[in-house]
């Protein structure tokens, strides 16, 4: 993880270390599976970011990469390509039709992650892998996933959290995520808070580098200036949680080496959209709470 603290002093450390936690002591804790949830839950809430001490086991990862490469060959909807080409730049869904992702969402130390921060039980709102493959994976620009959420899904509140899984090792050079700390408390900026009227819009502009929300740059410096920015970097497995209104955004790959994601969207059941219209594979239907299952053979 590479830290640039308030007045743009660079720090840098690695999430999956036990250095995960802002040097001025801000707001960065880990957790290791079970551990503290309630104080957790607290860090979350102040820096809407939150970092697992223990990356998944490499079986695991190597099952979900073999799902990748298979899912990525295939002709469906799911699977997206960067614009004008066919290098794949992001899949969907995949937790609907392939066992292991599946079988990922319902990991203990997931669902417990998630209740615990949510307040309750929980369904998975959106699976998506965000692949940017060696020089050719184009950045997300500077936006709020809650965003999207609510104006074209009419998703009530952010009570929902992000879980992400590198499948890769993420450095600096290949394109890794930055996050705002705090910035979630923050609400929306630069976006419309009415929920749109359903339908007529083309979903691909929520998954393309040329995003429909985004957080204009003069924002984004001054925020970084107050707030600082995290660089999530390390090695396969590393997991970390994330809130739906914190601001983030990625980089273009411009290395030789690819650079996998893995996001889970939990919601709270409570939260549901009521009428989404977007396709299934971008919005579950299934508002079924979570059972936590580690009986999968990886």
């Amino acid at each position: 993880m590479t830290e640039l603290g308030a007045g743009g002093r660079l720090r840098s450390f690695r999430a999956s270390s036990h250095e995960c936690k802002r040097r001025d002591g801000r707001d960065m804790v880990e957790q290791d599976g079970f551990g503290d949830l309630l104080a957790a839950r607290a860090a979350y809430t102040r820096a809407g970011w939150y970092a697992l001490q223990q990356p998944l086991p490499g079986a695991v990862v190597d099952r979900l990469c073999g799902s990748v490469a298979h899912i990525s060959g295939q002709d469906r909807p799911e699977v997206v390509f960067e614009d004008g080409s066919r290098v794949v730049r992001a899949l969907h869904g995949c937790h609907r039709f392939d066992a292991a992702c599946a079988a990922l969402t319902r990991l203990p130390q997931f669902v417990a992650l998630a209740e615990t921060l949510l307040g309750g039980p929980v369904y998975v709102y959106q699976f998506k892998v965000n692949l940017k493959q060696p020089f050719e994976g184009r950045a997300w620009p500077w936006h709020q996933d809650f965003a999207f959420w609510l104006r074209e899904d009419g998703m009530p509140t952010p009570n929902a959290v992000n879980i992400a899984v590198f499948l890769d090792e993420v450095h600096t050079g290949n394109g890794p995520l930055t996050v705002i700390p705090g910035s979630h408390r923050l609400g929306l900026l630069d976006v419309d808070t009415a929920p749109r009227s359903p339908g007529g819009r083309d979903w691909r502009r929520h998954v393309s580098a040329d995003l429909e929300y985004t957080v204009a740059a003069e924002r984004v410096a001054a925020l970084a200036e107050d707030l600082g920015r995290y660089v999530a970097v390390g090695g396969r497995g590393t997991c970390f949680a994330f809130h739906p209104s914190i601001v983030h955004a990625s980089s273009n790959n411009e290395s030789a080496d690819r650079r996998a994601i893995l996001l889970i969207t939990y919601n709270a059941v409570g939260n549901a959209p009521s009428s989404p219209t977007r396709p299934a594979f971008l919005v579950d239907r299934d508002t079924t709470p979570l059972t936590a299952d580690s009986g999968f053979s990886w």
